[in-house]
């Protein structure tokens, strides 16, 4: 009895924001292990360098593109790019987001709100532009959003971040509604508690930390490559009717 290909993303082009480090990095290196050429991108290209470079000593396919996505005209850019030397892109993961105030609501100041939605909503929203044009030209896709729980559940002091993933979750509903008929599958993520650097703030704090695990059944913190998993089944054929879905992968949290 010969093993299951669902997985298998040979001969795919995926590209991941965000995937210097932590969640990104992670489904990064996990879409390469099954076969897809990845794009690594982030702001830095050092970090994006180091990740394709490891993925490409362990027989992987990689490419370092540089994108900071709260940037116009680098979401421009970067596609640009990707239709140059690839013609193609199979699988987007909008993973890259910003959450520069951790205060209370009150407290929020416009630039860290501008600076929130420029990322994490109109940035998303116009990478899914850009790679639905290219999906539709080529005959269908997949995009995966990160979006988080606090889109569903607000976290404490996280208020224009918890806001910003409550529109990713809609914005997933809205794009697989109308880019169904292209063959293009629009899939959202939604992490809960990850011990990752952009999750210092909370995971490093004895008593955040310890107060979030009483309201986690399985009583800790993730690590970032239990949230591949979920990307690689919206990336692959395992999930061929599945679109719209917002997954959390967050030890029981929103019980």
């Amino acid at each position: 009895m010969s093993k299951t290909n669902l997985f298998d993303l040979d001969g795919k082009i995926a590209f991941v924001s965000g995937a210097s480090r932590g969640i990104g990095e992670a489904i990064a290196k996990l879409l390469a292990q099954q076969g897809a050429h990845v794009i690594v991108s982030s702001r830095k290209i050092d970090g994006c360098q180091a990740v394709a470079d490891a993925i490409t000593a362990e027989g992987g396919k990689a490419t370092a593109i540089a994108c900071h996505i709260g940037e116009m005209e680098q979401i421009q850019s970067v596609f640009a790019q990707i239709r140059e030397q690839f013609g193609r892109l199979d699988i987007l993961v909008n993973n890259a987001a910003t959450n520069p105030q951790f205060a209370h609501i009150l407290d929020t100041d416009l630039s860290a709100f501008q600076k929130t939605v420029d990322v994490n909503i109109r940035g998303y929203f116009f990478m899914s532009v850009e790679a639905g044009k290219l999906m539709r030209e080529n005959g269908g896709g997949s995009i995966i959003n990160v979006a988080s729980i606090n889109g569903i559940s607000p976290g404490n002091f996280q208020g224009i971040y918890s806001v910003t993933k409550a529109a990713v979750i809609n914005m997933t509903k809205a794009f697989a509604q109308e880019c169904a008929p292209f063959g293009i599958r629009v899939n959202a993520l939604l992490p809960g508690l990850t011990d990752t650097k952009f999750a210092s703030a909370l995971v490093k704090n004895d008593s955040i930390r310890e107060a979030a695990l009483q309201h986690i059944p399985l009583k800790r913190v993730a690590d970032p490559s239990e949230m591949g998993g979920a990307v690689l089944y919206f990336a692959s054929e395992a999930s061929s009717y599945t679109t719209g879905v917002s997954l959390n992968v967050d030890g029981g949290f929103l019980i």
